[in-house]
């Protein structure tokens, strides 16, 4: 019998995966707000057409929402 510093910790035995998965889905859901919804801001500052913000701000969202399924949703 292997001792306990010997002992393989399974994922699953472990809790800390759900805990990574609730701190990380939000940070990619802000970050991805924050990237293109500030980029979308600039391009309106730029251009002066204001609809680049929200437009930002959605592509962000979509393209976070993706990253979260494609990490966690298989």
């Amino acid at each position: 019998m292997p001792a306990m510093s010997e002992k393989k910790i399974r994922p699953e035995d472990d809790g800390r995966d759900f805990a990574n998965a609730a701190w990380s889905i939000p940070s990619y859901l802000l970050s991805g707000m924050i990237l293109y919804g500030g980029a979308g801001w600039l391009l309106s500052k730029w251009t002066g057409v204001v609809a680049f913000t929200p437009i930002g701000l959605i592509l962000g969202v979509a393209l976070a929402i993706y990253l979260v399924y494609r990490k966690y949703g298989r």
